[in-house]
């Protein structure tokens, strides 16, 4: 399902094909953890569904983990 969110940080609308569907979206959004209902997912699509963040956007940002 193709999934398009406003990021929090950049305000840039982005879209992405995830694989969820309407029910895991409707428990998701009425309150069940996304980790729970879409255990599939990688971190980088949560994050994405949750924020609305790329992995681009977010490497830009925060840079790369390895560097601490």
């Amino acid at each position: 399902m193709e999934i398009t969110r406003k990021s929090i940080f950049s305000g840039k609308e982005s879209t992405m094909d995830l694989d969820v569907t309407e029910e895991q979206l409707i428990r998701w959004t009425h309150g069940e953890l996304i980790q729970n209902v879409m255990p599939h997912l990688s971190d980088d699509e949560r994050e994405f569904m949750m924020t609305g963040s790329t992995p681009e956007e977010w490497e830009e940002m925060f840079g790369d983990d390895d560097e601490y």
